[in-house]
């Protein structure tokens, strides 16, 4: 009983909590990001919603470079075209989650402070809008099945794809990405 447990946290580790941590450390520059334009933004006399539809699409730009290259990586497709669109697509839906989270506040309940602004905007509508987004970016736009696609709808195998996930490590040391790739790479006969 205790190796089946071990082995399912591993799993459940492999399979889901390793892409959380990562995401959330792209999630959390992303965020930082976010709030000081949209401050930014505010300060220098945008409306609340222009300013946090400036903020949210330079917090995506980055955070899907951080996606694709760290958290993602060895999910990444050669089409980078076709995933940046997908992941573009994400990105908006949460945008939008969060601008009728701001636009209920501020519009209809009337919290108009700059204090409220930010609660609406950047706690709850966030947070809403990072856990649509986790969900999309992990099961679509990275999504196992998906892994190493290109246009024709070849894959990529073996050490073609070992050397790709390998490169693309770039914030953490290679020994990490060969094990990374090692352990998704199916063996062949």
């Amino acid at each position: 009983m205790p190796h089946r447990l071990t082995r399912a946290v591993s799993l459940v580790y492999d399979k889901l909590v390793r892409y959380l941590l990562k995401f959330g450390v792209v999630g959390a520059v992303g965020y930082v990001v976010d709030i000081a334009v949209f401050n930014v933004m505010l300060a220098s006399g945008f409306g609340p919603l222009w300013s946090k539809v400036i903020s949210v699409a330079v917090a995506t730009v980055l955070t899907w470079f951080g996606n694709r290259y760290w958290t993602f990586r060895e999910h990444r497709r050669s089409n980078y075209i076709r995933e940046l669109l997908e992941f573009s697509v994400v990105a908006v839906a949460g945008l939008l989650i969060n601008v009728v989270m701001l636009w209920f506040t501020h519009y209809v309940l009337g919290f108009t402070s700059v204090l409220a602004d930010n609660i609406s905007g950047n706690f709850i509508g966030t947070g809403l809008a990072t856990l649509f987004r986790f969900a999309l970016y992990r099961y679509w736009v990275f999504g196992h099945h998906r892994s190493g696609m290109v246009e024709s709808g070849d894959t990529i195998e073996g050490d073609e794809q070992k050397a790709e996930v390998a490169a693309a490590a770039i914030f953490e040391d290679d020994s990490f990405a060969e094990a990374d790739a090692a352990r998704d790479t199916p063996s062949h006969p």
